[in-house]
C-alpha cells in the first residue's frame, strides 16, 4: 500500500507537465497540479483507513455476537444437556430463547443497520459524490428535451 502512494502522486503531474511543454502552454503551473494530486492522494489514503476502521467495527460486533451466543448457551443450556434431564432442559430453554430473541436479535438488527448505514454513507459518499460547489438540480425530462 505504501508503495502505491508515489504511483498515485507523481504520474498525473508529470504527464500533464509533458503535455504542457509539447503544446507550448505557458500558463501551466506544475505546483498547483502537484498540490491537487497530493490532496487527492491524502484523501484516498484517509478514506482507505476510514473504510477499514468501519469494517473493523462491524467485525467487532459480530465477534461480540458470537461470544454472547456462546456464553448464553454455556450458562443456560449446557448444564441441562449434560444432565440429560428433560424437565431442567425444558425449564432452561425458556430463559435461553427469551435472552436469545431479545438480546441477540437486537444485536443482529443493530449490526445490519450499521452495515447498511456504512455502505450508504461511507461507500456512496466517498466513491460517487463529489461536492464541487454546484447547486443540485433534480433530473427533469422536460428540461432535458
Amino acid at each position: 500500500m505504501i508503495a502505491c502512494v508515489p504511483i498515485m502522486l507523481l504520474p498525473k503531474p508529470l504527464i500533464e507537465r509533458k503535455h504542457a511543454k509539447e503544446s507550448g502552454d505557458s500558463k501551466f503551473d506544475f505546483t498547483e497540479v502537484m498540490i491537487h494530486s497530493l490532496i487527492e492522494t491524502i484523501e484516498f489514503v484517509l478514506g482507505t483507513v476510514s473504510n477499514t476502521a468501519s469494517y473493523l467495527r462491524l467485525w467487532a460486533l459480530s465477534l461480540a455476537h458470537s461470544q454472547l451466543s456462546k456464553v448464553f448457551f454455556e450458562n443456560l443450556l449446557a448444564g441441562p444437556l449434560h444432565s440429560a434431564s428433560t424437565f431442567s432442559m425444558f425449564m432452561m430453554y425458556i430463559p435461553w430463547i427469551t435472552v436469545t430473541l431479545s438480546i441477540m436479535m437486537c444485536m443482529d438488527l443493530m449490526e445490519c443497520s450499521l452495515h447498511t448505514l456504512r455502505l450508504h454513507w461511507v461507500e456512496f459518499q466517498s466513491k460517487f459524490y463529489k461536492g464541487q460547489g454546484r447547486q443540485y438540480t433534480p433530473f427533469c425530462y422536460k428540461a432535458t428535451l
